[in-house]
């Protein structure tokens, strides 16, 4: 059976989307069956993997909205029609746009709509090895229904002190749904990006994560890079942009050491 890993990060702007899609496509390298869940309205994980928003019928939204829309069909009949395979090798990806944003609100006058993800993808677990989820930025219900159906989360963030602190109000809150909506759920890792191992704060910020988070923290940061840059607007993972780059080789560890964890 597979593995659901959330990515997740309140603060916007830290490598979340780019390490999720550069992470997914690194394992379906490595000859794992990969899912990705686009959560986040901006979409930029469905523009990532090469898949046009512009037409969508079936995406993300109808899954979530599935006992609110009246349509006959369960949240996980609902996601078998919404994947899509990418061109890249064993991955797939349910699509986002902005409608979802509408989404978060519907969501509060839905029964136990904190489950609703959970039911989608649990029966899909036996058709993937790993389900990658992209958090939006914010800690509102979309988060709480990827948090709910997740094994675990990875946190990616930056080497700054505003960073330590969003890590410290992250980490509360994922224990507070693993004690409301989710028993099972851990924190998979802490991964560093945007890594500038030049800078004395870079070096604080580490051996600070170290003190508390040692464990948790995979063994390979996330330096910044042209390609890794470059890649979204050519709607590819870095590998597929450029496979010798630095980028490239960083996620593919990241994504070995992420097998051998979970």
């Amino acid at each position: 059976m597979g593995k659901i890993i959330s990515f997740a990060n309140q603060k916007g702007g830290v490598g979340k989307t780019t390490s999720a899609v550069n992470i997914a496509a690194s394992l379906g390298l490595l000859d794992k069956k990969i899912l990705m869940i686009d959560l986040d309205p901006q979409g930029n994980t469905t523009s990532g993997v090469g898949v046009q928003k512009k037409g969508l019928k079936t995406t993300i939204r109808e899954i979530l909205l599935a006992p609110m829309l009246g349509v006959g069909k369960s949240p996980y009949e609902i996601a078998k029609q919404a994947i899509i395979k990418t061109d890249f090798n064993n991955l797939s990806v349910i699509p986002s746009t902005i409608s979802l944003a509408g989404a978060e609100f519907d969501l509060f006058s839905i029964e136990n709509s904190e489950y609703i993800l959970k039911e989608a993808l649990t029966p899909l677990k036996d058709e993937y090895d790993y389900i990658i989820i992209d958090c939006p930025p914010s800690l509102g219900m979309l988060t709480v229904n990827a948090l709910a159906a997740s094994d675990g989360v990875i946190i990616p963030m930056q080497c700054e002190f505003y960073a330590l602190e969003g890590l410290s109000q992250l980490v509360i809150t994922i224990s507070r749904i693993k004690q409301k909506y989710n028993k099972a759920l851990t924190v998979t890792g802490i991964l560093l990006t945007m890594y500038n191992g030049r800078l004395l704060l870079t070096s604080q910020v580490v051996a600070e994560l170290k003190k508390h988070y040692y464990e948790k923290l995979f063994s390979t940061a996330i330096s910044r890079g042209v390609r890794l840059s470059e890649a979204p607007s050519f709607g590819m993972p870095v590998y597929y942009h450029d496979p010798n780059s630095k980028g490239s080789r960083e996620y593919l560890e990241v994504a070995k050491e992420l097998v051998e964890r979970i």
